[in-house]
């Protein structure tokens, strides 16, 4: 399998090949070869800072010389104005990784804001707000830990770090019972450590995973009240995780119950960019 490294760097491959091609003609009919340059990143709209480190593999991957200096790191509180980071080097460098550079942190700051909004209306509850696999393809990495530096955190990276037995697993392996059966057996044979979590939709499915001893419980589609419930009915047997349709507004409602996590696709599907420019200085 590859490393996060690895992974970063043949998005950044792919990245360069569908902009720029054959040749950022523009850039090479305008710019002389020699001449040299310095931009800026510069913010315009209030958020949480994400990506600066991602950008620095952009740069380095592009052109080695272009020398960046950072005034701002990831996780911090921005404001229109503020400048972020410098890029000296070759001006035709610079202007074909501008899009790269931003499309990257423009994703990763907007996610990061949007997990930070969600995490602070669960301030003084021990409930954290998880991301989902709903990411964008090549991008997951990256999405993903925009969502810790927003002060969220990560539930499982793919299919292959986790057991996650949902409900379409349930109904074809017969029920949770045979489910979690065979995930155990297929783990003790593989020689692999992973924790094991079961969607449940009832209180009679909570119970079979209880007896199934599984790491962790997802509350599918449950309401408030009902999660209270099961949150009370688990009584600290497992971990609790709450999913389906929950938004900003009824979150708080969700992490009063108690539940130990709530995941939250639109943390990383449909979150909007944080805006930002690269300019000239």
């Amino acid at each position: 399998m590859k490393s996060r490294d690895e992974l970063i760097d043949d998005l950044l491959t792919l990245s360069f090949a569908e902009d720029v091609g054959d040749g950022d003609h523009t850039t090479l009919s305008t710019i002389p070869a020699d001449a040299t340059g310095r931009q800026r990143l510069i913010i315009k709209e209030a958020g949480i800072l994400a990506g600066v480190e991602v950008a620095r593999k952009v740069f380095e991957k592009f052109d080695p010389e272009l020398k960046m200096t950072v005034y701002i790191n990831d996780g911090a509180e921005v404001n229109p104005g503020d400048v972020v980071f410098t890029v000296e080097g070759k001006v035709r460098s610079l202007l074909q990784t501008e899009r790269t550079m931003l499309n990257i942190m423009q994703r990763m700051s907007g996610i990061a804001t949007t997990t930070h909004e969600y995490q602070k209306r669960l301030a003084g509850l021990k409930t954290k707000v998880l991301d989902t696999r709903k990411t964008t393809p090549g991008m997951r990495l990256l999405e993903k830990e925009a969502v810790k530096i927003g002060g969220g955190a990560n539930h499982r990276i793919g299919l292959f770090d986790m057991i996650l037995i949902k409900d379409n697993h349930v109904d074809f392996a017969g029920g949770i019972p045979q489910a979690v059966a065979a995930a155990k057996k297929y783990l003790a044979e593989t020689g692999r450590d992973l924790k094991i979590e079961v969607e449940v939709r009832n209180t009679d499915e909570i119970r079979q995973a209880l007896a199934a001893n599984v790491d962790r419980i997802m509350l599918d589609n449950f309401t408030p009240e009902r999660t209270a419930e099961a949150v009370k009915l688990i009584n600290g047997q497992t971990e609790t995780e709450s999913s389906g349709g929950i938004t900003l507004e009824t979150l708080r409602a969700y992490g009063e119950t108690g539940v130990d996590y709530i995941s939250v696709g639109a943390l990383t599907h449909s979150v909007k960019g944080l805006d930002m420019s690269f300019k000239a200085c």
